[in-house]
């Protein structure tokens, strides 16, 4: 079977200061690369990628990551651990009875640290979640691309997950924001094995070829027009 990893790659002016940043907060090794930095994941985590890119951020985030929590005191000790590391509390409209505390990291990139007790991400990890806008058909093709089983599916609200257990990856359902520029965050797949019979795959199940990179990359995008890149290894 074709292995195909996940990295979630985030446009950022400094990537090698968020890069440091997500390392300390995951306690993961930095891979550098050419204007970018990578925090490798594995068959249960995604990685996580951070491009250099001088675009102003013109749109919501796409995406945020969810941590979990064992306790209130572990809950308050990640909160503090971000903020020593250059992230910050984050006013998106949370109410004060809400569990989850939002935070952003040093450029802005929002992420919720969830209460402890959380029944939906037990056993998922430290690294709960990818939550993402895109609607229950993107859930269902992502499912099918990575061949990880379908969790959550309700009320147009999906999630799915590696069959090895780890982090979820989420889609909200609509109402889906319209996309008005292109996304500061996007999925990475890197493949061990061909490259053009994956795309072809891949558009077989309602992704649409964008282009090409100058590295060999291939640009599709998913079926709310999300863009995405596929790798060879």
């Amino acid at each position: 079977m074709l292995s195909r990893l996940l990295t979630v790659t985030f446009d950022a002016h400094d990537p090698a200061r968020l890069a440091r940043f997500w390392a300390g907060m995951l306690g993961r090794q930095i891979i550098e690369e050419a204007g970018a930095a990578l925090l490798p994941g594995d068959d249960t985590q995604p990685g996580l990628r951070f491009v250099a890119s001088r675009a102003e951020r013109v749109a919501p985030n796409h995406l945020h990551l969810h941590l979990t929590s064992t306790s209130l005191a572990d809950q308050q000790h990640t909160v503090a651990r971000a903020r020593e590391l250059g992230g910050d509390h984050l006013d998106i409209g949370q109410r004060p009875e809400e569990g989850h505390i939002v935070l952003a990291d040093p450029e802005g990139n929002a992420f919720c640290v969830i209460e402890p007790g959380n029944a939906y991400l037990a056993g998922c990890g430290f690294f709960g979640e990818v939550a993402c806008d895109g609607t229950r058909e993107v859930g269902l093709f992502w499912s099918a691309a990575l061949g990880w089983p379908l969790v959550w599916d309700q009320n147009e609200e999906t999630a799915i997950q590696s069959p090895h257990g780890g982090t979820k990856v989420a889609w909200g359902g609509p109402p889906v924001a319209p996309k008005e520029a292109r996304n500061g965050q996007r999925f990475d797949l890197t493949l061990a094995g061909s490259q053009r019979a994956e795309v072809d795959r891949l558009v077989s199940l309602g992704a649409t070829r964008l282009g090409a990179g100058a590295d060999g990359t291939i640009v599709l995008a998913d079926p709310d027009g999300t863009e995405f890149h596929v790798k060879g290894s």
